[in-house]
């Protein structure tokens, strides 16, 4: 059984940072393909970014060149590093996971965490 589960979000201003982090469960992080997603109110569940095992990575086009996904074999952790946050980025985001295949926005992993919310507002 793999458990997920994030922390990292809150509050920030338009233009803030915050990082957001997800620690699996267990001795099987070496085989788990991870993956961020995100939903706002009214909108459906989308892919922000997604990790291999080898830590290629793959993002959302309105994430690209703010966000940065990294994962840490010693701590079972995977990170989303998020940077000139924008209204448009508030949601409740969520740490997803799958046996060797990554993530994508048509095919979620099969494992969840519960979701932490972010919020950008002035």
């Amino acid at each position: 059984q793999v458990q997920l589960v994030e922390s990292g979000g809150g509050w920030v201003q338009p233009g803030g940072s915050l990082r957001l982090s997800c620690k699996a469960s267990g001795s099987i992080f070496s085989r788990l393909a991870m993956g961020w997603y995100r939903q706002a109110p009214g909108n459906q569940r989308e892919l922000v970014a997604a990790i291999t095992l080898g830590s290629n990575t793959n993002y959302a086009d309105s994430v690209k060149g703010r966000f940065a996904i990294s994962r840490d074999s010693a701590k079972n952790t995977v990170d989303l590093q998020m940077n000139s946050l924008k209204p448009e980025d508030t949601a409740v985001y969520f740490c997803n996971a799958e046996y060797y295949r990554i993530p994508t926005t048509s095919t979620p992993g099969t494992y969840w965490g519960q979701g932490t919310q972010v919020t950008v507002s002035s």
